[in-house]
């Protein structure tokens, strides 16, 4: 039955290469905008942080420093290589950034060092972060992804592994259906994604004219990608992605892939879809996924914030179902579960007085702190205090006026 599934075996071993019982960590110091960043991840990590505060920078040095082999592979393979250590970080970072790379410049992952001529070795070459970066809708072009060798050195590497990811599901598939399909989502993730997302609406690769596209179908009318709404042109190949972390059903994660990065997943989606998807970043958890999103959203907090409270107060299974408005089936609750075991860690990175950007712990959460980046959560409410102050304010004057 779809809805009878098994727990994840947990892991003997450690992770990445950390001390039993250490957290796995990252450190930036003196590297294009940023100053000093330090990051300690739980199971679940979220970075928050201004436009322009090195959140997509910090990223893609955890994805270089894990995957470093397997990045050089893939540039070596499209026939991009250099002789300039430095000219590696244009390749990776995209061009222009080897100038961010100072004398002073040092990156740590676990204590250990990240070194230009190092990154090549770091790695046995296989995948085990899974990059899902900003702005992936326009990795598809007319309806369908463009290949690494395709898309220039502007574009970070780790938006040329992702287009190439879909454009080898796309091209190694027949026609046919993307969404829904019966076993590779839950029930309930179906459901809410198509009452949040596609509103009925089949999502198919089709092929007219002898060239296979990405339609939407709704009756007798079938869109082509650029026609859909911005919601689901961002929540497509994010849904495309999360497919892939989420293999046939007796199989609960891809073998060796440890972490999955995901960049502003708000990107287009009303708050009903970006809760789904919450949701579905829960499921990567209880697999066993270590999960780092970068989020501008406060609904992405709000749910962390959530999910450390009832942790904390030893609050059954059935709230978190509740709370996401799912049905309470052994399914959920197993993912569930999982959620209330699960260390969530929050990073603020922000701007000095000195214009560079370093890093601030507010996992916490707590709006009654005294620092306002933690009570603020990194500026993201601090604004609905304001606007509710200047209403409190207006009938103060009301009354006394």
């Amino acid at each position: 039955p779809e809805e009878t599934v098994t727990a994840p075996v947990q892991e003997q071993a450690p992770r990445n290469g950390s001390a039993v019982g250490a957290a796995p960590s990252l450190s930036i110091q003196q590297f294009a905008q940023i100053a000093d960043v330090n990051i300690e991840f739980g199971d679940l990590t979220v970075l928050v942080g201004a436009q322009g505060t090195g959140k997509s920078i910090a990223l893609e040095w955890l994805k270089t420093a894990v995957d470093g082999k397997q990045l050089v592979t893939e540039l070596e393979r499209a026939g991009q290589t250099s002789r300039d250590p430095k000219g590696l970080i244009d390749l990776i970072f995209g061009v222009g950034m080897a100038s961010a790379y100072r004398a002073e410049t040092s990156v740590r992952f676990n204590g250990k060092l990240v070194t230009l001529t190092g990154i090549k070795k770091i790695g046995d070459g296989a995948e085990r972060v899974f990059f899902i970066p900003a702005h992936r809708s326009m990795l598809i072009s007319d309806g369908w992804a463009a290949p690494f060798q395709k898309l220039t050195a502007d574009t970070p590497v780790v938006a040329r592994l992702f287009s190439q990811n879909l454009y080898d599901r796309f091209s190694s598939r027949q026609t046919g259906p993307l969404f829904p399909l019966n076993k590779v989502l839950k029930k309930a993730y179906r459901d809410l994604i198509d009452g949040a997302v596609f509103h009925g609406g089949t999502v198919a690769i089709e092929e007219r004219e002898h060239a296979k596209r990405l339609r939407l179908t709704h009756g007798d009318s079938a869109l082509p990608f650029m026609t859909w709404t911005a919601g689901q042109r961002e929540f497509t190949p994010l849904l495309l992605g999360l497919y892939h972390l989420l293999p046939p059903r007796r199989i609960l994660k891809q073998p060796h892939i440890e972490w999955v990065v995901i960049e502003e997943p708000e990107m287009g989606l009303h708050p009903q879809a970006l809760t789904v998807f919450v949701l579905l970043v829960l499921d990567l958890l209880w697999r066993g996924y270590r999960v780092v999103l970068s989020t501008h959203s406060p609904v992405v907090l709000t749910a962390i914030w959530m999910l450390r409270r009832l942790k904390e107060n030893g609050a059954s299974w059935r709230l978190v179902c509740d709370a996401f408005d799912v049905k309470r089936t052994q399914a959920l609750q197993l993912v569930a579960e999982a959620a209330l075991q699960k260390s969530y860690r929050v990073s603020l990175l922000e701007f000095g007085d000195d214009a560079m950007v370093r890093s601030k712990d507010i996992s916490s959460l707590d709006p009654d702190a005294e620092d306002e980046g933690e009570s603020g959560w990194g500026g993201l409410t601090a604004f609905s205090s304001r606007f509710g102050d200047a209403v409190r304010k207006s009938f103060n004057e009301r009354r006394d006026g």
